[in-house]
């Protein structure tokens, strides 16, 4: 690809995240430029049984274990700040930052939640919640539910449907490849000990001990992918990565920074080689990894069984 071409693509594409796209949901309106995430509390008043799910994962237990590490003191150090949870640079990923309203301060009251992945809610929570005038949940009307599904994506929210957008928030984190974090910092980190997995894989760490599907009829049943299921977040887990890793390729030359961004996009690419023929999406992907060309497989790989293709590269326990 030439230099002129990655540029472009960089520009283009850290612009849109940095303005909050990448956190409020890929494609949002302008509403959601200026949304703040309110905590996972306002979650768990409906969603209990996925918030139980939370509340034994690592993600929850880090709030009062992380800044225990041995390594943690060290790594803050490095990015110049003296604690972890003063940290600007380790909130960008390890915490929950929230606010009670647009003007409140901002506080940190969680480890990685609810809306790490699917969208600071502020500006479409009350929406997602609305099921009509006197209407409970059960209630609710298909063309009601509809409209409020339309509306709360519109504003921000990145729904499980939206998988490329709920694997490019993963994959910010687990890549190491927040749009906010400096180069500097991300060499400073990493010459200090802070894990990078290159091989992060979105079925392993999503299917395990964070599992959280709730859906009706039964909402009291945490459902088991199926191996299509499996297999379609599997492509669109690969197709994030390598999205998330070219343009954080570009963004430093730190030796272990490089190897693991170029390790990412050949973990991808050897992925989707697998179903390009029978995913153009897949092709036009490889040849330009953008967001919007990951969505557009996202979207290609619904409904479709690639268990076939990549049924041996699917993990055969999870985290």
């Amino acid at each position: 690809m030439r230099k002129g071409k990655i540029a472009e693509m960089k520009a283009v594409f850290w612009t849109a995240v940095v303005a909050g796209l990448l956190f409020a949901g890929f494609g949002a309106s302008n509403s959601a430029l200026a949304a703040f995430k309110v905590g996972a509390k306002k979650c768990q008043e409906c969603h209990t049984a996925e918030a139980k799910v939370w509340e034994g994962t690592k993600h929850f237990k880090s709030y009062k274990a992380i800044h225990k590490d041995k390594r943690a003191k060290k790594i803050v150090k490095a990015v110049g700040d003296k604690r972890m949870k003063k940290s600007k640079t380790c909130a960008l990923c390890h915490y929950t930052a929230a606010q009670k309203d647009a003007g409140a301060k901002v506080k940190l009251v969680s480890g990685p939640s609810c809306e790490s992945c699917h969208g600071a809610a502020s500006d479409w929570i009350s929406m997602h919640n609305d099921y009509g005038k006197g209407v409970k949940r059960d209630g609710e009307s298909a063309d009601h539910k509809a409209a409020r599904i339309k509306n709360a994506i519109a504003a921000g929210m990145v729904r499980p449907e939206r998988l490329f957008d709920v694997a490019a928030n993963c994959m910010s984190c687990h890549g190491l490849a927040n749009p906010k974090l400096d180069a500097k910092a991300a060499a400073a980190m990493l010459d200090n000990e802070h894990p990078l997995n290159p091989d992060f894989e979105l079925v392993k760490y999503s299917q395990g001990s964070v599992r959280h599907r709730f859906y009706p009829p039964d909402v009291t049943v945490n459902k088991e992918m199926t191996a299509a299921e499996k297999s379609q977040m599997y492509v669109i887990g690969q197709a994030a990565a390598l999205v998330s890793a070219t343009m954080a390729a570009s963004k430093s030359d730190h030796p272990k920074y490089k190897a693991a961004q170029d390790k990412r996009i050949a973990n991808a690419k050897a992925a989707l080689d697998l179903i390009k023929g029978q995913v153009p999406e897949a092709a036009a992907l490889l040849s330009d990894p953008t967001p919007a060309n990951g969505r557009a497989l996202g979207e290609a790989v619904k409904g479709k069984d690639l268990s076939g293709a990549v049924g041996g590269k699917l993990p055969k326990d999870y985290k």
